[in-house]
């Protein structure tokens, strides 16, 4: 006698009739359980909004392709240049009304929800800020590399950034001591604009802005004071009397 065997899997029902016995699969049964199976081995999917509301404000992560990819713990070395160039950047861009630095957890939203280690929006396009993301490219994005991360903040993102309209990408490597800047040309490609351990960088987002290289290595880090003083052309004695009365020992 001929009975029936009922299989269900992710909504899916498929009534099976089978002789008495291991029942025999058929070629259209074969095509059913080989589409679950491979349904069951892709990752879960989100929506960019799902992903939003999703993560919270102590999450660092990216959405690519739909997935959530987490990103690892920073080093100290990573955390103490970002917290630097954060410094000096906020304080100049903000003194000079130029627009608004951001630090992480922030996403910025071009084909993927990147979450840059840094980003600077210009005055002219504020309105691109949302609570949480930025909707369209920052005029200038850095990215720390770490041996986990280098490998994209060099291939899919550099390209993802050029495509997306980011005009000007730092890309800084405190384990080689080693920086690049690259500036966006008029058919939408990188080119380097300056390159190397030592030097200075003269920025062409942030008007009047530029970096020593140096700065970046150095042990410890120049006071953010310091190194706003030398930019804007201060002299060293008059920066060192401020950082004395401010400090109170003065």
């Amino acid at each position: 006698m001929s009975h029936v065997q009922t299989l269900t899997a992710s909504g899916a029902e498929m009534r099976v009739r089978s002789q008495p016995g291991p029942p025999l699969l058929d070629a259209e049964l074969r095509r059913w359980l080989e589409e679950l199976l491979r349904r069951s081995a892709e990752p879960d999917k989100m929506t960019y909004e799902q992903f939003l509301a999703w993560a919270d404000e102590d999450t660092h992560a990216e959405w690519v392709n739909g997935e959530v990819v987490m990103t690892s713990p920073a080093s100290m070395r990573h955390q103490e240049i970002s917290l630097f160039l954060a410094t000096v950047l906020g304080d100049y861009v903000s003194t000079r009304d130029l627009g608004t630095v951001v630090q992480p957890p922030f996403q910025m939203k071009l084909e993927h929800g990147r979450e840059p280690d840094l980003l600077f929006v210009s005055k002219s396009n504020r309105e691109r800020l949302r609570e949480t993301y930025l909707d369209g490219p920052a005029d200038l994005v850095v990215e720390i590399a770490s041996p986990e991360s280098g490998g994209r903040d060099r291939g899919e993102k550099f390209y993802e950034y050029a495509r997306g309209g980011v005009a000007e990408y730092w890309l800084i490597d405190p384990d080689t001591r080693w920086a690049e800047f690259y500036r966006l040309d008029e058919n939408g490609r990188y080119r380097t604009a300056f390159a190397g351990a030592e030097g200075v960088y003269h920025s062409a987002v942030i008007p009047g802005f530029w970096l020593r290289v140096e700065w970046l290595w150095q042990q410890p880090k120049p006071h953010p004071l310091q190194a706003l003083g030398e930019i804007a052309g201060v002299d060293s004695e008059t920066v060192a009397r401020f950082m004395q009365a401010l400090s109170g020992t003065g």
